[in-house]
């Protein structure tokens, strides 16, 4: 391999832009294992890095891209052989290390994780960081003791990535989802993926928010942040869990701690960039098995490498949902 194409991310007098550029393996940073890519993803986090929108990238020049999937090309650690289908996500890929928007990686061994059987190197990506949040949160919430039995589950943000697989996912397992977006038109869209319900933000008065409301949600997987995260906390029922997810509202919380001493709610940070093995494996393993989302396929789409750079408006101007899969490999 000569050269490969990769999308690079880079700042230049105080600006922050994006450009497709020729890379060597020699060009890549350091790692165990060489990966030949065939998918990444979009995430919020990967818009908001390649357009300079949010503080993301730490360290410039840095290939974008915080989720792959591919074959190992080699390996310096045993665990893993050429030829083995991987997935690496999270860690510092894409943000400080070289990542998934180029057609060839190179990793650290422990960053890596065997593709489980049962999922393809296209719905690993269809999943990325954002299945793979989704389903941190819902592993976590039910170790805290969170089941259908319990009551509703609220999920912010419900028509992008992380939220539209948290309701797929939770309505599979028995739950009564309540979907929270500011989409109206989008409603259709998450009673198909299993919403018993679709509320509107635009119906809560956030000027107004008690230290404790009517009680309504056994669980919440909030995406957003700021007021919403506020008002849910001041919701819960008893003993209520909030799986604390995103801040794409806002990473400010004014809240009291009546929820939390009156009412035991727990508030659940779900750190899904860095959390080890053996949970990264097991959540991986999870979502192959019985948290596979089952409307995966519905709620993806698949683009062409090139077409990447004029997809991350989407998502800067909150119109994105579910998941994009880039094909990196062109297959």
């Amino acid at each position: 391999m000569n050269s490969f194409k990769a999308l690079l991310i880079e700042e230049n007098e105080g600006k922050v832009g994006h450009r497709f550029v020729d890379m060597g393996i020699d060009d890549l940073d350091a790692g165990e294992v060489v990966i030949r890519v065939a998918y990444s993803s979009i995430n919020y986090k990967d818009a908001l890095a390649a357009t300079g929108a949010g503080k993301i990238i730490r360290r410039f020049p840095c290939v974008g891209g915080i989720d792959l999937s591919g074959t190992v090309v080699s390996s310096a650690d045993a665990r893993f052989k050429a030829g083995d289908p991987v997935i690496a996500t999270s860690f510092d890929i894409g943000v400080a290390h070289h990542g998934g928007y180029a057609e060839y990686a190179r990793v650290p061994a422990d960053w890596v994780v065997p593709l489980p059987a049962g999922l393809s190197l296209h719905e690993a990506m269809a999943l990325g960081t954002a299945g793979f949040t989704a389903a941190l949160g819902v592993v976590r919430m039910e170790e805290n003791g969170l089941t259908p039995d319990k009551g509703p589950v609220i999920v912010t943000g419900a028509t992008g990535g992380v939220g539209s697989l948290a309701v797929d996912m939770l309505a599979q397992r028995g739950y009564r989802v309540v979907a929270l977006t500011g989409k109206e038109s989008e409603a259709d869209y998450l009673r198909n993926l299993g919403a018993a319900e679709v509320m509107l933000r635009q119906s809560l008065d956030l000027s107004k928010i008690r230290p404790l409301d009517r009680a309504r949600w056994a669980g919440a997987v909030d995406n957003l942040g700021g007021d919403v995260l506020a008002w849910i906390a001041s919701t819960m029922e008893q003993g209520g869990t909030i799986a604390s997810i995103g801040l794409a509202a806002s990473m400010s919380l004014k809240t009291t701690v009546a929820p939390f001493i009156l009412r035991g709610v727990s508030l659940l940070g779900i750190d899904s960039g860095y959390i080890g093995e053996p949970y990264r494996s097991g959540v991986w393993q999870r979502l192959a098995t019985d948290l596979r989302p089952p409307h995966l396929g519905q709620m993806s789409r698949a683009i062409p490498f090139a077409d990447l750079p004029a997809t991350f408006d989407e998502y800067i101007g909150g119109r994105a949902k579910g998941r994009v899969v880039v094909d990196i490999a062109g297959g």
